[in-house]
């Protein structure tokens, strides 16, 4: 007879989204968060149900936290999106699953997108026509002004990022939220008023 071997444990059952079946797949559970070795010392506070909760507040907290997690670091996002749940109550797997708008294949992209950003804000057209008029015009003060200029403005724009994204992150998500939660109050009320008249009708 064969045997199935017992299934990893998941936040909950089947969701009926399909995106909160790609959150459970793509999110460590809770005793994963707790067994983590860099989570050690505060492990037992991530098995609080109330940090696994998907609600209207936990949830838009969460990508908030995910975003500002990703941009303001390059590595251990995950982790700091961890510690920044804890005391602001946001959804840890959700904050966790967020950071990865940063990885290996969207660096490219977020770097060019930081890099004109950064040169917006810091304006470096004019600054680098001031800097090609000073006398020392070598090859060698070039090539040290454009890595500069590139360095500069490309920090500064993930910088803006990791401000103005969790302030977006936190405004859609909520506001997807509620449109979720109306949509399944409405199908609930069809499916009331579809049994009532069922059972008017059967009278």
């Amino acid at each position: 007879m064969n045997v199935v071997p017992p299934r990893k444990p998941t936040l909950a059952g089947r969701s009926k989204t399909w995106a909160m079946d790609v959150i459970r797949r793509n999110t460590p559970t809770r005793e994963d968060m707790a067994e983590n070795k860099y989570l050690a010392p505060i492990a037992h506070r991530f098995l609080s149900p109330e940090l696994w909760r998907f609600t209207r507040r936990s949830v838009p907290r969460g990508v908030a936290l995910g975003l500002f997690s990703a941009f303001i670091i390059p590595i251990g996002q995950i982790f700091l999106s961890a510690f920044l749940a804890l005391p602001t109550r946001a959804n840890v797997p959700l904050a966790a699953l967020v950071t990865f708008v940063t990885n290996p294949f969207t660096l490219p992209f977020w770097l060019v997108v930081a890099n004109r950003i950064g040169e917006f804000v810091l304006r470096f057209d004019a600054a680098g026509a001031s800097l090609a008029a000073a006398p020392a015009e070598g090859g060698s003060w070039a090539f040290l002004t454009m890595i500069y200029e590139v360095g500069a403005a490309t920090l500064v724009g993930y910088l803006v990022l990791s401000l103005v994204t969790p302030v977006m992150g936190w405004m859609i998500s909520g506001w997807v939220w509620r449109a979720v939660v109306a949509r399944k109050r409405a199908r609930r009320l069809k499916v009331m008023e579809a049994r009532l008249d069922q059972r008017l009708g059967a009278q």
